[in-house]
């Protein structure tokens, strides 16, 4: 396709992939869009082991690494400092949460106190080495303006360095930034999201680096999850599409089987934009655990990144359990997912969801062509 997204990343089709799920990488690269594998999770020793597998298996195909920098959260800046503690409050509401649907709330262990590696400076140096020393095509940043090193790095190894925005102003941040790709995520987008529409937000993006003169390619994101939306998203000013929700139900993810389950009924409705997941608003499943968070009287969720460490345990904890068949953690599961969720009906591989992408985008390119007098 005659996309700067295709000629800046040497892929056939314009639609990337973000998925923690190496498998999904290597299956959507292979099919002629792009992997990104979104790494943000993992100690630089896994991430090693990951990117060699996929470097292994990719067949010299393209693939990016997506990581999670912020600009700010409680504690950057001062790592030689432990993070504030974890209010007894929220502790005691976790537990009676988990105990009023038959989880035992007390046999979580402490709460830990560290950063993930790619909170810190230096823990996000160590990453992005590793993410360097392998034959990626893109660098993606998911929170603000790339650190410096990123950029630095990027122009270094001739990698072109993405960052998510979802607002014009933050657009036209990461332009004077310097980054190569703007990733435009609507507020329908599962995990961290902004509040504007996809169908609005692009097209002011668009309009608004082009007033400045920049060139920088836009990808569409944000409840995109059929070739029809990416088509669309490419009418109102979008040079390809970024996704993440749709490859959640493919054969190769690991998401919880429960999880893809809830996912496959679910409707555009069924999803929830709150802080208490990350402390960040993000869109995930609804369920009871996202509704007693919202409900009157609930803890305000602490600020990143405190409040993945009172969350992320019980949420880990509930996943082993539902996968085992325990009915309470069953009902509480959730994932991050987008509102194209009711879009979502049937379980595929990768690999067949890329191929329906293009001929969907191809049909609905003929049916505008068609209203299109002689």
């Amino acid at each position: 396709m005659l996309s700067p997204i295709c000629a800046m990343l040497g892929i056939e089709f314009p639609l990337l992939a973000f998925s923690h799920c190496r498998d999904v990488v290597v299956a959507v690269s292979k099919a002629g869009g792009m992997g990104v594998f979104g790494a943000a999770s993992l100690p630089p020793e896994r991430l090693e082991e990951e990117l060699a597998w996929i470097d292994e298996h990719i067949g010299g195909r393209p693939y990016g690494v997506d990581l999670i920098v912020p600009n700010s959260f409680a504690g950057k800046g001062d790592e030689k400092t432990a993070l504030p503690p974890i209010p007894d409050e929220h502790k005691a509401f976790v537990a009676g949460l988990l105990e009023k649907h038959g989880v035992d709330g007390d046999s979580l262990g402490g709460v830990s106190s560290s950063l993930g590696d790619n909170m810190s400076d230096a823990g996000a140096a160590a990453l992005l080495e590793v993410a360097f020393r392998h034959p990626i095509g893109l660098i993606a940043n998911a929170l603000g303006v790339p650190p410096p090193l990123m950029l630095e790095l990027g122009k270094r190894n001739d990698v072109p360095v993405a960052a998510l925005v979802g607002t014009r102003d933050h657009a036209l941040a990461q332009v004077r930034a310097g980054v190569d790709i703007l990733v435009v995520a609507g507020g329908e987008a599962g995990g961290h999201c902004g509040e504007v529409a996809t169908m609005v937000l692009v097209p002011e993006v668009a309009a608004a680096v082009e007033a400045v003169g920049a060139t920088t390619p836009i990808l569409a994101a944000g409840g995109i999850v059929t070739g029809r939306q990416m088509a669309a998203a490419m009418a109102m000013g979008a040079h390809g599409a970024w996704t993440g929700s749709v490859w959640l139900t493919t054969a190769e993810a690991e998401t919880n089987p429960v999880v893809k389950e809830k996912m496959l009924a679910a409707s555009s409705r069924d999803t929830v934009r709150s802080k208490s997941r990350t402390g960040k608003p993000s869109r995930q499943l609804r369920s009871p655990w996202t509704d007693a968070w919202e409900a009157e009287g609930a803890p305000k969720p602490l600020p990143m990144p405190l409040q993945s460490l009172v969350s992320e345990p019980a949420l880990r904890k509930v996943d082993k359990l539902s996968e085992g068949g325990h009915e309470g953690a069953k009902h509480l599961a959730t994932y991050w997912v987008g509102q194209g969720v009711g879009l979502m009906n049937e379980a595929m591989g990768a690999g067949q969801v890329v191929q329906e992408f293009k001929e969907d985008w191809i049909a609905a390119c003929e049916r505008l062509n068609g209203f299109i007098g002689d």
